[in-house]
């Protein structure tokens, strides 16, 4: 059956895996096709928005891991409930935002928004350990 919880796993995990395309797009028409598909000496730099965009990705695909493995155990375990699929439906928003927020320099977002997924982690992790999964 799918849950909430991965319904939203599902999206995060498409949000994340197309957030090189933005960035990728500036590589090309900052370097050029050929220069952007090898390897130059001397590479022209990225536009800054593209640079924040791609460390932003990285941060996202790092939390993703911790997102997904939390999610799979709770469905596993049956620790589903309410605060999990709230807190996976407040996760994507909160990615979401955090990508913007990072990719156009908003410091007091970024850092909520960031702060907003961990907890949404944290409450899927407590819901797992409430149910006696891992005890």
């Amino acid at each position: 059956m799918i849950t909430t919880e991965l319904t939203y796993l599902t999206w995060i995990s498409l949000f994340t895996a197309l957030m090189w395309m933005p960035y990728t797009l500036n590589l090309i028409s900052v370097r050029g096709l050929i220069a952007a598909v090898s390897y130059p000496a001397d590479p022209k730099p990225l536009a800054p928005w593209a640079v924040r965009m791609k460390q932003a990705h990285a941060n996202a695909i790092e939390n993703l891991v911790v997102f997904g493995v939390l999610v799979l155990v709770a469905h596993s375990a049956g620790a589903n409930n309410e605060a999990t699929a709230v807190a996976c439906a407040v996760y994507f928003w909160a990615r979401c935002i955090h990508l913007l927020a990072y990719t156009f320099c908003v410091p007091w977002i970024r850092t909520a928004s960031f702060v907003a997924g961990f907890g949404c982690q944290s409450t899927i992790a407590a819901q797992i350990l409430m149910q006696g999964v891992l005890l």
